[in-house]
């Protein structure tokens, strides 16, 4: 097997991760609540880590969706009538690391089990894995294109959270929490940056380089893929940011 068929499915699958979550990165840093894909994540991790310590694994899925479910509709609920909502979504991240610790400390594997939550390597993903995830994404992306527009309200509000806390659930598994918040925030950070091109195809161009780029790293330097992308993305989003202010004074 060759180097590029091995690992076109994680290429593939980076840059569907960085089109899938610049939909919603952007509208998270709009709204001014940051944290909140990473508060998702990591409740989202709970059902996960539940599966994973007391299931053997089973029903990891519908256990991962219905915790990511459970904390878009109490974030859906707290944005509309909770002051100060960044501290709640900060507190609700800390109940959700904090559970996870606790969950994992009744498994001989913990550690090993809460660095691969934070940060999965997705180098060498199966074909089957990529083609499930992008399935998904595509659907979500179809809603959030042609449906969401048109709603209003509360309505509108529901349909947001739910379809991030799906896609949470996906990129979680394959990504792991820390790298769907790196390419849900650095990508679309770069993006609304600059005025100069459209900011949704300045996030996603901007993004998958920066993926691709890390992956190249991971694989000939033997580094950990999940905080690869994480570095390399905030890295290349911090230096574009500064960079832009530097030069536009």
């Amino acid at each position: 097997m060759s180097v590029i068929e091995l690992l076109y499915p994680a290429f593939i699958l980076a840059v569907a991760l960085v089109f899938i979550h610049s939909v919603f990165g952007l509208q998270i840093i709009k709204r001014g609540v940051i944290f909140t894909d990473l508060a998702i994540g990591q409740i989202a991790s709970i059902g996960m880590a539940l599966s994973i310590t007391f299931m053997g694994g089973a029903y990891q899925n519908t256990m991962t969706f219905a915790f990511a479910l459970l904390a878009a509709i109490i974030i859906t609920f707290a944005t509309k009538k909770i002051q100060n909502i960044e501290a709640f979504i900060g507190l609700l991240y800390a109940l959700g690391i904090s559970s996870i610790m606790l969950i994992l400390a009744q498994s001989p594997q913990g550690s090993e089990l809460f660095a691969k939550l934070s940060a999965a390597d997705i180098l060498f993903i199966s074909p089957s894995q990529l083609y499930k995830s992008l399935g998904l994404y595509i659907v979500i992306a179809s809603i959030m294109f042609k449906i969401y527009p048109k709603l209003q309200g509360a309505k509108k509000e529901f349909l947001f959270f739910v379809l991030l806390a799906l896609t949470v659930t996906s990129s979680v598994q394959s990504a792991g929490v820390l790298v769907v918040f790196a390419l849900l925030i650095a990508p679309s950070y770069a993006g609304l940056s600059q005025n100069r091109f459209n900011h949704f195809a300045f996030a996603c161009v901007f993004g998958s380089i920066s993926v691709t780029t890390a992956l190249v790293l991971s694989y000939n330097f033997d580094l950990p893929t999940g905080y690869a992308i994480i570095f390399i993305s905030v890295f290349f989003s911090l230096l574009f940011v500064v960079s832009k202010a530097v030069f536009s004074d």
